[in-house]
């Protein structure tokens, strides 16, 4: 089973978050244990500016076990899809397209999505299972 990984959960572990480090490492370390894990592009931009070096970042995933997954031409029309619905029905601008492309990519290439945003990516993902 793969697992795309969101930014957040990421932050947790690296940043040690005190209240979700715990939470966050544990329900990782199941999602590792069933399958690969994977980031988007989007997650690995977003996570980029904690590291001095791309070396030291790359030498992190890989600890993590975290393997970089490129978006696809469907990932990417099917975020664009629901980032429109979204806009149409009055969504605001809080959230942006760098969370459907997040959203998408968990879709369509893989089989689930480990965030702490459950609400939104349930919301607007709905055949998304959400972990």
């Amino acid at each position: 089973m793969i697992t795309a990984v969101d930014t957040s959960v990421l932050l947790d572990l690296l940043a040690a978050h005190p209240t979700h480090l715990e939470s966050s490492k544990n329900i990782f370390i199941k999602c590792q244990l069933q399958g690969p894990v994977v980031a988007c592009p989007i997650v690995w931009s977003e996570l980029r500016p904690l590291f001095r070096e791309d070396t030291e970042m790359e030498t992190i995933m890989e600890k993590l076990g975290v393997d970089f997954d490129p978006l696809d031409r469907r990932s990417a029309l099917l975020a664009g899809t629901i980032w429109r619905e979204y806009r149409t029905k009055g969504g605001h601008r809080e959230r942006i397209i760098s969370d459907f492309l997040i959203g998408a990519h968990a879709i369509v290439q893989a089989d689930r999505l480990l965030t702490r945003d459950r609400g939104f990516y349930r919301n607007y993902f709905k055949k998304l299972v959400v972990v």
